[in-house]
């Protein structure tokens, strides 16, 4: 029997979908797998999803999420269905929390699967960077008892070490075979209204200031100066609301948002652009880096964290140029 806990089991989330291909894999190998998640929106397929619950609001969320430990009868219960189980492996905190109870109390396997927290200094507000520094505060301290780790990237093995003295496992994350070359656009760009001599730039990820999209904006107005027919996709959950708004209020009328896509819309919306693009300054692997891909697209991305590992067909321009960046746009849009 086999836990898998992870905080929002959405698609919204790259480490929310490694733990669901982690829960399928497991599944398919005979094992009975329960994921454990406070929210989530993925249908299980092969195994179970249990879901503990938290607020609504995403404020509400965040807070309760920094906080859970206070919440002593969930954190009881989950611990309780948990003694049975013979291995359990935790994504994210708070989940931490559980996973490390557990192991203290029924003395069950505690793997850690390390995706790494996005620095602080990356969040102009000031709550938000406090809120960020507690957060990774705490999620050091839930992993005082873990049997072994692995972390997702050589990047975030050394940032381990370095910040917790935990020695992990190398393992990358595994694409799904749904990404792949030859799967077709045309409905995607018919959707949007992307036109046949028109360019489309595509970002996928939660929108959050460490994904650095004001900047990936900056980038698209020289870009659009020199090819006014390209167009931006900007596809994500809001992580903060005010960011969000933020975002659109800067955009210019080229740029398309939209808050959802399905999983298995997914590669379809890969297939429909010409080049996938991000600017973040943090990334533990990169998910849509590499689906995209998989899918025979090149990616653009800055010089930083886990890219040189995971950028391997497209071009990484040095951290916060701008311009640099503009130009490896353009040059692929003009090849």
């Amino acid at each position: 029997k086999i836990a898998i806990l992870t905080s929002t089991f959405s698609h919204y989330s790259g480490p929310d979908r490694v733990a669901e291909q982690q829960a399928k894999d497991y599944a398919k190998k005979g094992n009975k797998v329960t994921v454990f998640a406070l929210e989530g929106n993925i249908k299980p397929e092969g195994y179970k999803l249990e879901i503990i619950g938290m607020p609504k609001p995403l404020f509400l969320q965040r807070l309760y999420r920094l906080f859970f430990f206070l919440d002593f009868i969930k954190m009881g219960k989950a611990v309780n269905k948990l003694k049975e189980y013979d291995l359990v492996i935790s994504h994210q905190y708070p989940m931490n929390l559980i996973a490390s109870a557990t192991k203290r109390r029924f003395g069950v396997k505690y793997i850690y699967h390390n995706h790494g927290i996005g620095y602080s200094e990356l969040f102009s507000n000031p709550f938000e960077r406090f809120y960020m520094k507690l957060f990774g505060y705490f999620a050091r301290l839930s992993l005082n008892n873990v049997d072994s780790a692995v972390s997702v990237s050589k990047f975030l093995q050394g940032e381990l070490k370095k910040e917790a003295g935990i020695d992990s496992e190398v393992v990358y994350n595994r694409i799904d075979s749904k990404y792949r070359k030859g799967v077709s656009g045309k409905s995607v760009r018919k959707k949007l209204g992307i036109k046949d001599d028109e360019k489309l730039l595509f970002f996928i990820g939660r929108l959050s200031p460490h994904k650095n999209v004001h900047a990936l904006l900056k980038i698209f107005d020289i870009v659009n100066e020199e090819m006014p027919n390209t167009k931006l996709l900007i596809a994500g959950k809001p992580t903060f609301r005010r960011y969000y708004n933020e975002l659109k209020s800067n955009a210019n009328k080229n740029v398309i948002f939209k808050e959802s896509i399905g999983d298995k819309d997914l590669p379809n919306y890969y297939a429909a652009c010409d080049l996938y693009v991000t600017a973040s300054l943090w990334e533990g692997f990169n998910l849509p880096a590499a689906e995209a891909q998989a899918c025979g697209k090149k990616v653009v991305g800055f010089d930083v964290c886990s890219h040189p590992e995971v950028i391997k067909n497209g071009i990484l321009v040095k951290k916060n140029d701008l311009e640099g960046f503009a130009d490896a746009v353009l040059k692929v849009l003009r090849e």
